[in-house]
């Protein structure tokens, strides 16, 4: 037989859909809906708390051009779900079309969902375009972190170009109440090199918070970046609310700088209570 040129055949793709739904019982959160495909996983460790911890692992150990993940969770009436990730999630170099990562998030009456993934790592002519979608009712909690590494610095990594699109809407009672945009797009390294954006760092954060505390969590918030700053620190940031919601935004040279910063300020918006196990492994 002879053979095909290697051309001929599209490159194999890493594909996932994940699906996570809670339910209160007995004082507890409990699952009521669970769902995984392809190298998309959910790992539920287990816990003394009421409250449900949630892994997200996606199996194909990174993405690159043309992979696409899907996540869907939703906390229900009066349940309580912290989610997270396995380790940082990594986008490779790709050679033709672009990763796609989107998550959709529904919180209930009275339930509190925290979603808390490790740090995104952009290698250099990496393309992703990643998507958030929340749904809020009006007496709930939610708090999202979202990180960005481009590159590792430690490893001599640059991330000179590529592509990068991020997109955040959050509603509440269907009003929409956070929309944000972002996007790299070409040389990298040169747009984030001006001091309107990144003053050559590479390593970013925003911290959303909406809930009942929000007024009461703000000036701890700005008591700790201030108390870790000092006149040494090498990140810079700041936060911001209104309209019932807080917003920090946190830049740093390396993903540790970082991490010293975004810790604290999780434990924070966490009223105290420290970032998922995982994240210290």
């Amino acid at each position: 037989m002879r053979q095909q040129p290697a051309d001929r055949y599209a490159p194999q793709r890493a594909r996932g859909a994940g699906r996570l739904v809670t339910k209160a019982f007995g004082g507890r959160t409990k699952l009521a809906e669970f769902f995984q495909e392809g190298c998309a996983k959910i790992r539920l460790p287990e816990t003394f708390s009421p409250e449900m911890e949630a892994i997200l692992i996606n199996t194909s150990g990174g993405l690159t051009g043309g992979d696409a993940i899907e996540w869907s969770v939703a906390a229900t009436a009066s349940t309580k779900l912290s989610i997270t990730t396995q380790a940082n999630e990594k986008i490779y170099k790709a050679a033709a079309g672009t990763a796609s990562v989107s998550t959709h998030i529904t919180v209930g009456k009275d339930a509190c969902l925290h979603w808390l993934p490790q740090e995104t790592i952009l290698f250099d002519q990496a393309s992703l375009t990643r998507r958030l979608d929340v749904d809020l009712a009006e007496t709930c909690e939610f708090l999202a972190v979202e990180a960005v590494l481009l590159g590792r610095k430690a490893m001599g990594e640059a991330v000179r170009g590529g592509f990068f699109r991020d997109r955040w809407r959050v509603r509440r009672s269907g009003r929409l109440i956070h929309a944000e945009e972002m996007k790299f797009e070409g040389e990298i390294q040169r747009l984030t090199d001006a001091a309107a954006v990144l003053s050559g760092q590479v390593a970013f954060a925003t911290l959303f918070y909406s809930g009942p505390l929000a007024e009461v969590l703000f000036p701890k918030l700005r008591a700790c970046l201030a108390g870790t700053s000092g006149g040494s620190s090498p990140w810079t940031g700041g936060a911001s609310h209104w309209n019932g919601k807080l917003v920090a935004r946190l830049v740093a040279p390396t993903g540790f700088e970082l991490r010293k910063i975004l810790v604290p300020a999780i434990s924070v918006l966490r009223n105290g209570a420290p970032v998922p196990k995982v994240w210290n492994i």
